[in-house]
Order: C-alpha cells, then sequence, then structure tokens
C-alpha cells in the first residue's frame, strides 16, 4: 500500500505509480489522504499512514501551499514545513515515511530518524508548472514532472523493499580501462573521461557498503601492473576485497568469491562492458546480476541503475569494506587453533538503544544466511519488542552493531547474525550470554534456501535443522566454540534464484532513464491495454481528430466517436481539469469547466466550441478568407456541412 498525502492535488501520480509497479512486478494499492491535511494524517491515530502496515507513506509538500495567508513569508512557510519535518520524523509508522518538497522552491531536508527524501534530480523537466491546472483544481504541475516524481518515488521504494546488493564485481578491459593491458601492455591502456568517472562512481559505492571485486579474464601480473603503472587511476589496489583473474568462466569465479566471503551469489552483479560475458553469465549463474556497460553516456547510465541505490546508509555500511580487509589476515594464520586463542573475541550485548533503531531493521532486512526466521522488521515495530543488540570486536577491529536478538514471550523470535562476524564463536557467545539471563528459552528455526549457517548452528545446539527447540540456561551456559577444521578451498554454492527477485535493471537503465521515454512506455502500454471499440462515427475534421487524441490519452481509451461522451467513457471532475489544460496547449485556448461539464457535450459539440472561439480570435483578413474557402466548396459539400452543423443546435 501507498499512502499519500499532499499540500495539492495529487492524484495524477497514480498512473506513474501503478506503472513502475507493473514494471517491477510489484503489486502497490494506492490511497490519497484528504487534500492538504498532511498534519492532520500524520497525527491522526486511527489515520490512513497510522494503519498502512505495508509499503510506504508518501509526503508530498509544495512550501507555498503551507502559509496562505496576507504577508505571508518564505520565512513562514519554512515554519510550517519543518513542523510537518519534525512531527513526521517523530512517528512510529510501521511502513517507512517518504517525503518531498517539491517546486518551485529548492528546500533542502536535513536528515530526520524515520524520514527519506524524495529525489527528482535524476529525472529533469523543462516545463514542470502547469498554472491553468493549478487554478482550476490545485493540480500545480505538468505530466511531466508527476511523471518524475512518481518514478523518484517509485525507485525509493524498491530500494527499501529490494534485498541488497553487496559486491560490485568489475571486468577490467573496456571497463576500468580503455584497451586490453594483455595486449597494449600495462602503460598503454587508458584511463579516459568515462572510466574514471566510472572509478568514481566505484569508489562513492565503496564508501556506503559495497564491496568491490575483479572478475576478469586476463593475466594477474598483467592487472596489477596496470594498477600499478597509472598512478592517476581512482580506483587502486587496495580498494579490491577480492579476486578471481584467470581464463575460467567468470560463473564459475563469482561463486567462489561468494562462498570466500560469506555471501549468497545473489549479492554480487557484474559489470562488464561485453554483452557475450553478461548472456554466459546468465546461463551459468542467474543468481548473479549482469549489467552491460554501454560503450558511451557511462555517467548517464550508471546514475540509473537502480541496483545501485541506497536509501540508508550507517556507519556500519561505511565500515564494511575495511571489515573485510581485516578480515584477510585470517589466512596469514600460521596456526587456525592458536589464531581463535588469540582472537580477543569481545561481545557487548545490550538492549537495544533508540538510535541504533535505523541499524537493526536494516539488519532484518538484509541478513540472510546466520538469520533463523528471516523475519523483516520495521524500526517501529522493533521500538515495540524486547530487542537486543550485539556489537563485536577482536584484534583485528571493531565491527560495530552486527547482531539481533528479539524474545518475544520466551520465544526467541529473531536471532542472527552479519556475515562478517561468523566463524568465530560470537553465535555461542551470544547463547551463552542467553543463559545468563533466561532461566529457558525457545529457538525458532524457519529454514530459507540461504539461511544454511543458522541451521547448522540449531543442529549444533539441539541436533535439529528447523522447528522450535528448548534449551534450559545450564544447556545454554554449555555451549562451546570450537575451531573449525581447516578448508582446502572454498566451495562454490549452488545458484539460488528467487522467483520473484527483479532482475531488469539493464532496461530501466537504457530505456527507461528519461521522463520522455517513461512517458512513452506508458502511453504504449495504455495502447496496448485499451480495450477495442468499435467507432460509430470515426472525427473526420482536424479539430476533432486532435480532441480525440487527447480523448484517448486522458481516458485510455483506443477509439474515439465524434458522438461518444467525455464522462461516459470514464472522465471524472481530475480528468476534466486535465482536458481543459491539454486543450488550453493544444489549441491556445481555454475553454470554461461549465462546457467540459455540460452533460450533452460530444466530442463533436466540444470540437465545435473550440473551433468557435478559435473563430472569435481570427481578424477580418482570416475571416475573409474562411469565406473564400466555402464560396468554392460544390452545392452538394455545402449540404452536407450545413446537415453536419444543425446536428448540434
Amino acid at each position: 500500500m501507498i499512502c499519500i498525502s499532499a499540500t495539492f492535488t495529487a492524484e495524477p501520480i497514480q498512473p506513474v505509480l501503478e506503472f513502475w509497479a507493473r514494471q517491477l512486478g510489484e503489486r502497490w494499492p494506492i490511497q490519497f489522504a484528504p487534500y492538504n491535511q498532511v498534519l492532520q494524517t500524520l497525527l491522526d491515530p486511527g489515520g490512513l499512514f497510522a494503519q498502512n502496515r505495508e509499503g510506504a507513506n508518501v509526503i508530498l509538500v509544495r512550501p507555498a501551499d503551507l502559509a496562505q495567508f496576507a504577508g505571508a513569508t518564505e520565512a513562514d512557510e519554512d515554519r510550517r514545513l519543518e513542523e510537518i519535518l519534525a512531527t513526521a520524523a517523530a512517528q512510529r509508522f510501521a511502513v517507512p515515511t517518504l517525503v518531498a518538497i517539491c517546486p518551485p522552491r529548492q528546500v533542502r531536508v536535513a536528515p530526520q530518524p524515520h524520514l527519506l527524501v524524495v529525489n527528482t534530480d535524476l529525472y529533469p523537466v523543462a516545463q514542470w508548472e502547469d498554472a491553468a491546472a493549478d487554478r482550476l483544481g490545485r493540480i500545480p504541475y505538468t505530466p511531466a514532472y508527476f511523471t518524475a516524481l512518481g518514478t523518484a518515488v517509485a525507485r525509493l521504494l524498491h530500494a527499501l523493499r529490494r534485498p541488497p546488493f553487496k559486491v560490485i564485481a568489475l571486468d577490467c578491459d573496456h571497463t576500468l580501462w580503455a584497451g586490453v593491458c594483455g595486449e597494449d601492455g600495462p602503460t598503454g591502456v587508458t584511463i579516459d573521461g568515462p572510466r574514471r568517472a566510472l572509478q568514481e562512481f566505484l569508489l562513492r559505492q565503496r564508501e556506503m557498503g559495497m564491496l568491490l571485486a575483479l572478475s576478469s579474464k586476463n593475466n594477474p601480473e598483467d592487472v596489477w601492473q596496470t594498477f600499478a603503472a597509472h598512478p592517476e587511476m581512482v580506483l587502486r589496489r587496495e580498494h579490491i576485497t577480492t579476486h578471481r583473474l584467470s581464463w575460467g568462466a567468470k560463473a564459475q569465479g563469482l561463486r567462489e568469491m561468494a562462498a570466500e566471503l560469506s555471501l549468497g551469489a545473489d549479492s554480487f552483479l557484474l559489470l562488464d562492458d561485453n554483452p557475450k560475458e553478461i548472456a554466459e553469465l546468465a546461463e551459468g549463474a542467474p543468481e548473479v546480476l549482469g549489467l552491460t556497460l554501454p560503450e558511451t553516456g557511462i555517467p548517464h547510465y550508471l546514475d540509473h541503475v537502480w541496483a545501485f541505490d541506497h536509501p540508508v546508509v550507517t556507519e556500519a555500511d561505511r565500515n564494511r569494506a575495511a571489515s573485510y580487509q581485516l578480515q584477510q589476515s585470517f589466512a596469514a594464520a600460521a596456526s587456525l587453533a592458536h589464531f581463535y586463542e588469540t582472537l580477543q573475541l569481545r561481545v557487548d550485548i545490550h538492549r537495544l538503544h533508540p538510535q541504533e533503531l535505523p541499524r537493526a531493521a536494516q539488519l532484518t532486512q538484509r541478513t540472510n544466511q546466520f538469520n533463523f526466521t528471516t523475519r523483516r522488521r520495521s524500526e517501529a515495530e522493533l521500538a515495540g519488542f524486547e530487542a537486543y543488540a550485539i556489537h563485536v570486536a577482536d584484534r583485528f577491529g571493531e565491527y560495530g552493531f552486527t547482531g539481533l536478538v528479539v524474545v518475544v514471550a520466551g520465544v526467541v523470535d529473531t536471532f542472527l547474525l552479519s556475515c562478517r562476524v561468523l566463524g568465530r564463536g560470537v553465535e555461542h557467545a551470544v547463547v551463552r550470554w542467553l543463559g545468563e539471563h533466561w532461566a529457558a528459552l525457545t529457538f525458532e528455526l524457519i529454514p530459507t534456501a540461504r539461511n544454511a549457517p543458522a541451521q547448522s548452528f540449531l543442529h549444533e545446539l539441539a541436533g535439529q535443522r528447523q522447528g522450535t527447540a528448548t534449551l534450559s540456561a545450564a544447556q545454554m551456559r554449555a555451549v562451546a566454540f570450537s575451531a573449525p577444521a581447516p578448508a582446502e578451498t572454498a566451495t562454490a554454492a549452488e545458484p539460488v534464484v528467487a522467483a520473484d527477485r527483479f532482475t531488469g535493471y539493464q532496461r530501466l537503465a537504457t530505456h527507461l532513464d528519461t521522463v520522455e521515454r517513461i512517458q512513452a512506455a506508458m502511453a504504449a502500454e495504455q495502447r496496448e491495454a485499451a480495450p477495442a471499440r468499435e467507432v460509430a462515427s470515426p472525427p473526420v475534421t482536424e479539430t476533432e481528430r486532435r480532441l480525440a487524441a487527447i480523448w484517448s490519452e486522458l481516458l485510455g481509451q483506443s477509439a474515439i466517436s465524434t458522438g461518444d461522451n467525455f464522462f461516459d467513457l470514464g472522465g471524472h471532475s481530475l480528468l476534466a481539469v486535465l482536458l481543459v489544460t491539454r486543450v488550453q496547449e493544444e489549441f491556445g485556448m481555454e475553454l470554461s469547466m461549465d462546457d467540459v461539464y455540460s452533460a450533452d457535450t460530444t466530442l463533436a459539440k466540444l470540437a465545435m466550441i473550440v473551433e468557435t472561439q478559435q473563430l472569435r480570435t481570427y481578424d477580418p483578413a482570416e475571416v475573409a478568407a474562411v469565406i473564400g474557402e466555402i464560396e468554392t466548396l460544390s452545392e452538394e459539400e455545402v449540404r452536407s456541412e450545413i446537415s453536419r452543423l444543425c446536428a448540434f443546435f
């Protein structure tokens, strides 16, 4: 459910959101709060926002609507806006709250807890204002701007709902640099403007929590010599967490890297300039998202790959790459047993603090492998539970808030740990701590295709891999960790592809990347979906044909007859306002609402009204020219035209 409260008439955003729901394979029922009652909607405990349990609440604000009284200033508008934002941030709704500050004023919104800002900057619109529709029905924006706004809302909501990608795997030749390092030599390749922009983009992604890996068919020494030979490169070798540089299939190498990092392969995406490699990846490792880097327009392309969006970035995200680099020290331990003995593991468990709610909610959304129930929780839900944060550190560094336990009526509803802290006894330390604070607890495990580590741990605790198992305090306190036997090599996991997983990011970035293309796709979809109609009397005059095209667009009808009535075909008051504004755009003249609302206003009669008003604006010379044209008609043509005109009187 998408619940929308706006300071203006926002219903034109609905078809845009419905279009994106179909593109993304989502189901988004949409409801609107009463006009210009944002604060009331935020504060009503039984209102639209408070009752929403899935999706998002959306606030659309035009600052000029907030202080409409004599002598109001921008400072008055800003005070009202601050009140709305503070109220929204203070609420604990079950779903995220999204806010968009709409033109003409660009107001920067400071970060607020529980509040996400919609940004339309990636979808620029040449003409956003519709003064006529604003005057007639408080619809201040053009269809183009509503398309941009709806797209930005849909994109942010999609980023909040999809499982996050965690690793960007990169091809080298013609991707990270222009040229082939094995043929041109390490000094022969170039870092041109587009590749520099790509590398800068990748570093920003790394700062937001993405890991960078290399997956390229090259000799390793050629690749590393190329890095060393180009000090102007933004991306450095130390930024790469892991790599597979060989002539083998990329699908196998990507799965091996996933196993090495204790991640699912479906958290990887591969960026490669070669469509053939992407096609082979789709066959060999369909769980990995493959993206084909275009030859031109690389910065624009990267900005429109929705898979790179990060709606919330926590401190743990910013430290992720450094944390994985610390773990590379594991392989250097001479004795694994000695390594664990000297690890100096520290596990701090405490009642969840309010300021930790965003990270806690993020963990429930992102953690899949060591997660007993994979229940996804919002901040508001977690605030009402007995929840405990798990912070981990060892001699290699601080890993931060990396685990969560939720206890409900003696049952462990949620027990999860980030894969970054697995395999060193953290889970055992958590169970021992629970044994110090509860006489007994029931552990619940719901098996999934990806939580094998959690299943293995329950088997270690209770000899079973799913269902519920009750442990006494003594049993929990006795849980001990022993160092695992060293593995010879990482084993690539079998593919796990969620049936409902969205994979069409390439198409969004190349075919639905501008407002114009999105509007064209919406129009094409509307034409295909429109039911076939028999046209009793097709439009004849140029005015009728132009009006019929407007009606067809607004009403979603494949064909319009001259005898059709706008409201009989599904028109309503909002569409009537849009009809008036579209006629003004098309013909340069404004109809009255009475012209549109008349019960007998057919397409033909509306065309007559338009033509009559146009005649009033003609100068005598133009009228004389029309009369001269009439005089050239035959007697039969004149009779036919008179008969047609008499039908309206």
